[in-house]
């Protein structure tokens, strides 16, 4: 079992700041659901995390399963098993998505599989997660939807096998079906053991995942924390009681 914890996270970028006490918890197996109206500082939190250059954590700590790995850098948080999905994927002309993961596996793992045996690999888990394994054979993001976009990075996920995945709004830009499979494969990685700090902004979210935990974030600050309830009040209230 793997344990997340932001201990009194604050962040500034450009001598701005950002966040101020930030404190969440994000376990195995589990997902937490970040809320929060635009501007509140959801995606600085993740970025900051993940030690985005753009943000300096000015103070707290960021702890996995009891070590402080608040300044490695992003590719060292990556091998310690925390993974990053951006809000606005990057698009990365001839380099198929296949290639891209095959030598990220092999960083991340240590590993000396073949190109075949990865592939043979990542074809089956992409099966299984009912993701389409032609994204495979694709340059990485290039001419993608946006709801394509985010079932590759979702395939990401499931081939590199992260401990905690930190998702940017990976609802967003998405028509429904998209969303369905999306969701669908949040759920399977759940059910493998993967902790999930969520940023959604959809007020459907309640439909394809039940949290284990919500809170909600305004002007830098977790204003409330609580259970599916609250998501349910969010959606039915807005943010401006809460």
């Amino acid at each position: 079992m793997s344990i997340l914890e932001l201990k009194d996270i604050s962040v500034v970028a450009n001598d701005k700041p950002l966040l101020a006490g930030v404190s969440l918890s994000i376990e195995s197996g589990k997902v937490h659901v970040l809320m929060g109206p635009n501007g509140s500082g959801k995606s600085s939190l993740l970025n900051a995390v993940m030690s985005h250059p753009k943000y300096t954590i000015s103070g707290g700590a960021v702890i996995l399963d009891g070590e402080d790995i608040t300044e490695l850098a992003p590719e060292k948080k990556a091998k310690a098993g925390l993974f990053l999905s951006l809000q606005h994927l990057p698009e990365i002309a001839g380099v198929t998505l296949t290639n891209f993961m095959h030598r990220a596996y092999k960083g991340l793992k240590g590993s000396n599989i073949t190109a075949l045996e990865f592939y043979r690999m990542s074809e089956k888990l992409a099966q299984e997660g009912g993701i389409d394994v032609g994204f495979l054979k694709k340059s990485v993001n290039s001419g993608l939807s946006g709801g394509e976009k985010k079932q590759s990075e979702l395939l990401q996920l499931l081939v590199l096998e992260a401990k905690i995945a930190l998702l940017d709004e990976i609802d967003s830009g998405v028509d429904i079906d998209a969303m369905k499979k999306v969701y669908a494969s949040i759920n399977l990685l759940k059910e493998k053991g993967v902790g999930f700090l969520l940023v959604s902004h959809h007020p459907n979210v309640l439909e394809y995942i039940t949290p284990d935990s919500v809170s909600v974030m305004r002007g830098g600050k977790v204003v409330a924390t609580g259970g599916k309830e609250l998501a349910e009040r969010i959606v039915k209230e807005g943010f401006e009681n809460i």
